[in-house]
């Protein structure tokens, strides 16, 4: 019987493979099944891990903005700063209030100063049937958009 010449297909499966994994240490960039077993490791790691890394960021702004406040005898609390920056429409998102806070302090508190002084001059706006109606609803008679 004649030799039958096998394809380049599993090689180049294999190849691919190897050069994912080819910065691993020892036989788990060698040998081909333990390879494709740290590939999978690693893109599950990976998926997994995007979000936890923006729930980290968000904490890390969070703590920020908190430490900024409190530094400054601005509120009492970060959660006390932020519904009343939601009350006033005056929305900037925790990204780039926790960078204003750790590069320019002068304009962290220039904010807030304002922020509070919006809350002694204007009132609370007053809710009306209508409101009611529209927030059982989950519809908002304003279109700001907020991002995290």
């Amino acid at each position: 019987m004649t030799r039958i010449r096998r394809g380049y297909i599993a090689r180049r499966r294999r190849t691919k493979i190897r050069l994912f994994a080819s910065t691993f240490r020892g036989a788990h960039s060698r040998l081909t099944r333990t390879t494709f077993q740290q590939k999978m490791r690693a893109l599950v790691s990976a998926h997994r891990d995007r979000g936890r890394q923006k729930r980290n960021f968000r904490r890390l702004w969070i703590t920020r903005i908190n430490a900024g406040i409190r530094e400054n005898d601005l509120y009492n609390s970060y959660n006390r700063s932020i519904h009343d920056m939601y009350k006033r429409k005056r929305l900037i998102n925790r990204k780039m209030l926790a960078q204003i806070g750790v590069l320019s302090m002068n304009s962290f508190y220039e904010i807030y100063s304002r922020i509070i002084d919006d809350c002694r001059v204007a009132p609370i706006r007053v809710v009306s049937i209508y409101d009611v109606t529209l927030y059982q609803y989950n519809i908002h008679d304003y279109d700001i958009p907020f991002y995290y």
